[in-house]
């Protein structure tokens, strides 16, 4: 593969993977990492510390921007709760793949993308996540914003996702927080570079392609911003079941890869 084709594929990535980052507020990496091992032939360390270091400058930011423009809040002191659970916990996750070969790694992300395939599907079923929670205390804030972000970052890590996938569920779950105000949250808390640990461990352990790297999060930049400006205009069960169908390809994919 010439690298022309390697650095538009990444690009191509990029956008997939923001697109999907834009509409759902996950970090992109649960898209990003299974398309640069499966179709540009990257290892799955490789591909994860490059999806971990696409997000390291605020390539969110148009979509946040996009969300508050539509009139969804942002709880600034929960993000600053789940940051410092995150950056603890991705530099766990991050140190906890590298001693994981790579074939176990890659099924463990296989298995990771059904078990997302399922939730969304569900969510498609039920018509949507509904929730009614009163707004949470300072005390269960802190608490609460400390565990998610660690175990969203302990997953980031892990996986080389932005933690988007394991966060907004459980603020939707255990703070009560509406979809959009979850994902907008997620989105926020990735403007700064939390991944940063993480990304210098993959590349300490492995080494990053640079070049890709660059074209992937220009891409995703673009992506991102795209899927903002679909997801505040529509809410729609096709589009989870969509989604859910397009993960179980890209397990697939890797599978046979594998």
């Amino acid at each position: 593969m010439g690298q022309w084709t390697m650095w538009m594929g990444a690009m191509l990535a990029g956008v997939s993977a923001g697109a999907l980052s834009g509409m759902f507020g996950i970090g992109g990496g649960i898209v990003l990492v299974p398309v640069l091992g499966a179709l540009l032939s990257l290892d799955q360390h490789q591909a994860q510390g490059i999806s971990l270091a696409t997000m390291l400058a605020p390539i969110g930011l148009p979509a946040v921007l996009h969300y508050r423009k539509a009139g969804h809040r942002i709880r600034w002191k929960l993000v600053g709760y789940l940051i410092c659970g995150f950056v603890l916990g991705v530099t766990a996750g991050s140190l906890l793949a590298n001693a994981i070969p790579e074939r176990p790694l890659r099924w463990t992300f296989i298995g990771f993308l059904l078990l997302m395939a399922l939730r969304y599907a569900f969510v498609a079923r039920e018509g949507g996540e509904v929730i009614t929670k009163p707004e949470p205390s300072l005390g269960a804030m802190v608490a609460f914003g400390l565990i998610i972000g660690a175990v969203g970052g302990l997953m980031s890590g892990l996986l080389g996702i932005g933690g988007g996938a394991v966060i907004i569920p459980l603020l939707a779950l255990w703070m009560g927080l509406p979809q959009h105000e979850a994902q907008v949250t997620s989105l926020a808390l990735m403007l700064p570079p939390i991944g940063l640990p993480g990304v210098l461990v993959y590349a300490g352990g492995h080494g990053l392609p640079w070049v890709l790297l660059l074209f992937a999060g220009a891409g995703f930049a673009m992506g991102a911003l795209l899927g903002a400006r679909f997801a505040t205009g529509l809410r729609s069960r096709a589009l989870q079941g969509v989604f859910a169908a397009f993960m179980v390809l890209l397990a697939v994919l890797l599978a046979i890869k594998a």
